[in-house]
């Protein structure tokens, strides 16, 4: 995919995730909303990609829509040949973070390291670059090779 269409679903993103995406307004009660369930695969979209220019070899992207109250949730889990990555895209609660970031050392790893953060301003303004600049850094950081409790 191109920088260009990575970052429109940057922009897309960040539009989505400054909506409410838990109420249903009306719509079944058994899946997702529509602002919800286009959240929830342009955030498979972009992370596929995402784990492509990071270079990650072994990779799973999911999603769950979770229940009505809450705005469902985007993960990657992916390994480069010495370390690897969590990102996880949600509505945190309460926050303005909307991308979450960790190191992680197998597939597997729901713990990690200490998790991280973009601010949905941040997701808004940053260039695709200046993204896979930050995420890239955890590979090489070894502050990040700390694995929380």
């Amino acid at each position: 995919m191109s920088v260009k269409s990575q970052e429109n679903n940057m922009r897309r993103l960040a539009a989505l995730l400054e909506q409410e995406l838990s109420p249903l307004y009306g719509d079944r009660e058994c899946g997702p909303n529509g602002n919800k369930a286009t959240f929830l695969h342009v955030g498979k979209v972009f992370l596929r990609a995402l784990a492509k220019d990071l270079g990650l070899r072994d990779v799973r992207v999911m999603s769950n829509a979770g229940g009505i109250a809450v705005s469902g949730e985007c993960y990657l889990y992916g390994l480069w040949e010495d370390s690897g990555i969590h990102i996880g895209l949600s509505q945190f609660c309460g926050s303005k973070d909307v991308l979450l970031y960790r190191t992680i050392r197998t597939l597997n790893d729901h713990k990690g390291g200490y998790n991280r953060y973009v601010t949905h301003r941040e997701l808004e303004t940053w260039s695709y670059q200046e993204l896979l600049n930050t995420l890239s850094a955890v590979r090489k950081d070894t502050v990040g090779y700390g694995w929380a409790a």
